[in-house]
């Protein structure tokens, strides 16, 4: 749960195309016995849906007009969505939702102030352009999403 918090953290919309590629992969039970709205993740259109919002929102941070991600509005959006998404994996799991919602929370404001400082400083100091390293963050958060995802669905 923490994990994905984090990955909110760097990517709003990332967890939530992840989890519903975790539900909708053939022959696994994840998500399966979960109540509405979370069994829609389940829906093939839903995860398409998230899919093309995900990818939308990886094009969209390689703009400079894009607003900082510590912004009020995106951090809040971050937060919540970390938050949510940790409820889902702790739902999954037969644990407390609400303490999901706590850690997923603040793996989200932690995985935001800490891409945003690594990125910074990575660009600051390599000389580098942002974008490069908005791409490099991309990759990572994808892949540690995954990662535990998989993880995840394998220890169940």
């Amino acid at each position: 749960a923490a994990i994905l918090g984090a990955v909110a953290g760097l990517r709003t919309i990332l967890p939530w195309a992840l989890l519903a590629t975790a539900a909708n992969r053939s022959g696994t039970s994840f998500l399966q016995h979960s109540q509405l709205p979370v069994r829609l993740l389940r829906s093939p259109v839903v995860l398409i849906g998230l899919s093309l919002a995900a990818v939308g929102e990886l094009i969209a941070d390689q703009l400079p007009s894009t607003p900082s991600r510590l912004a009020p509005g995106a951090l809040a959006g971050r937060l919540v969505s970390g938050a949510l998404a940790s409820a889902v994996v702790c739902l999954n799991a037969r644990r407390s939702p609400l303490a999901g919602m706590t850690i997923g929370a603040a793996a989200a404001g932690a995985g935001a102030v800490a891409g945003y400082s690594i990125r910074m400083t990575l660009g600051r100091v390599t000389g580098v352009p942002d974008h490069v390293w908005g791409a490099v963050e991309d990759i990572f958060a994808l892949g540690l999403g995954a990662l535990v995802l998989r993880t995840r669905l394998r220890n169940q």
